[in-house]
């Protein structure tokens, strides 16, 4: 009997029946897991690249337009087909109602900082807003319970956890404009604080845009404040000078790309040669006799109320060697009344009668100028289209530059001034020093003015009168040619 127990003791035939019986449940429940894992990451992949495409999709058009918000739902809706396998619901086309999508001002700057579906992150920060011009970013996050819904195949609820989980993958994607061969010239948003419009409104209302603006240069004589302006950083490569400087606003070719997320602000230079700069746009020679090559030309309508009574008949005349006010001449005049910004923004109730029968006689205007009075820009424009350019005043001054300039430049227009348009108080009430150098100042809008008239003096103060034309973003679509958007993933 003792032999018989004691051979059964050693006997080992069979034990790996034994092994296996033990470890079968154990492979066939690590084969099982990894088969839900693997479905999870093809799950989550699939999750992924759609939320990705749709938060592209609606940041793309995020422009800063008063429908943004609504062309990016839109977007979202119509715009991208994404499909997901492996999850409880099968072969699953991701919809609106999978999802929620949040428009966002902003992000956290850093991104191990949570950010939740609703738009507030882990600091407690919110940057959800509903305004569509104001945000930029376009956060798209799975539902629960919907299509990232996983049935486990592993009986997770035998080790105390649940058959089910649900993948919620993010995706935070914005939109960010630039402009280039933009003048490096900032402007202060003159609508800034404005109870009654907005500067979108005043882009898209030509009864507001005809409100003539004095901008004068923020430094030594005026404050950052609305309807001022200063300069930006000019590109790489042009010079830190105030003549550098200059011949970047002068140039009819100017470099350079700005981001409406944040530009560089210059310290504010003399308005000599700033004065120059602006200057030669109407034909004025510059003082120290620079911009005298083809980049620096006059526009192709220089008609100004001033006639050239001084100096050798083969110049392009200097400030000093012309005559304003003289009888019979007459350039685009003031507004009537400046009841606005401090008297330095009009009522848009210029004399277009009196400008017109001085310098155009019996010419007839046309008809839709007797419903809604034209702005100045668009009186100009229409000298250039009815060939009245050359046309004397009774006076007996012409809108022609004179030979001796270089010549007109009419591939662009000259007597538009480019620059980006800033909120000047509120940037100032955070701390930044907008008559020296800041960094990373966010843009309002890019805009387009018009130069009504000359720079008259070269003080620290000079006033710069301009009509608003155009606006990059919720505007008349005139300055698409510079502008670059480009919508991008940041999370």
């Amino acid at each position: 009997m003792l032999g018989t127990i004691r051979a059964f003791w050693n006997d080992q035939r069979g034990i790996a029946m034994i092994l296996v019986a033990i470890m079968l449940p154990v492979l066939i429940g690590f084969s099982v897991l990894a088969i839900d894992v693997s479905r999870v990451n093809s799950l989550h992949n699939d999750l992924q690249k759609g939320i990705d495409a749709m938060a592209l999709a609606a940041a793309a058009e995020l422009d800063g337009r008063s429908d943004s918000i609504t062309r990016a739902n839109l977007a979202v809706t119509t715009l991208v087909t994404n499909n997901t396998l492996f999850s409880t619901s099968g072969d699953h086309p991701l919809v609106l109602a999978d999802m929620t999508v949040t428009y966002l001002t902003g992000i956290p700057a850093s991104d191990d900082t949570a950010l939740g579906a609703a738009g507030v992150d882990a600091n407690g920060v919110n940057w959800a807003s509903t305004d569509p011009k104001a945000v930029s970013f376009a956060e798209v996050t799975v539902n629960a319970a919907g299509a990232g819904s996983f049935a486990t195949i592993f009986p997770a609820s035998f080790v105390g956890s649940t058959d089910t989980m649900d993948i919620q993958p993010q995706a935070v994607a914005g939109f960010t404009t630039a402009v280039c061969d933009f003048t490096p010239v900032f402007i202060c948003n003159p609508y800034e604080g404005d109870p009654d419009h907005t500067l979108q409104q005043a882009a898209a209302d030509p009864n507001l845009r005809r409100r003539q603006i004095e901008v004068r240069k923020v430094g030594n004589g005026a404050a950052a404040g609305p309807g001022n302006f200063g300069f930006l950083q000019p590109p790489d490569g042009v010079g830190n000078g105030a003549q550098a400087l200059a011949e970047t606003i002068a140039t009819s070719k100017p470099k350079g790309c700005y981001g409406r997320k944040g530009v560089d602000t210059k310290t504010g230079q003399n308005a000599g040669p700033v004065q120059d700069a602006f200057n030669v746009r109407f034909g004025i020679r510059a003082t120290g006799g620079g911009f005298n090559t083809a980049a620096y030309g006059p526009a192709a309508n220089v008609r100004k109320g001033a006639l050239k009574t001084s100096g050798g008949a083969g110049q392009c005349p200097a400030m000093n060697q012309l005559t304003f006010g003289l009888a019979g001449t007459m350039g685009l005049p003031r507004d009537q009344s400046a009841p606005y910004m401090n008297g330095r923004m009009g009522d848009g109730n210029w004399p277009l009668n009196t400008y017109w029968s001085t310098n155009f006689g019996s010419a007839p205007m046309p008809g839709s100028w007797s419903v809604t009075k034209p702005t100045r820009y668009d009186v100009y424009k229409y000298e250039q289209s009815a060939n009245l350019v050359n046309q004397s005043s009774t006076g007996g001054e012409t809108g022609t530059p004179a030979n001796a300039c270089p010549s007109a430049i009419t591939s662009i227009d000259r007597r538009l001034l480019y620059g980006a348009i800033i909120n000047c108080n509120e940037l100032e009430a955070e701390g930044n020093d907008l008559s020296g150098h800041s960094v990373g100042i966010p843009v309002e809008a890019f805009g387009s003015f018009f130069l009504t008239e000359p720079v008259m003096s070269a003080a620290d103060d000079a006033s710069v009168m301009v009509e608003l034309v155009d606006i990059s973003s919720g505007g008349q679509g005139t300055l698409d040619k510079f502008v670059r958007n480009e919508a991008q993933l940041y999370r």
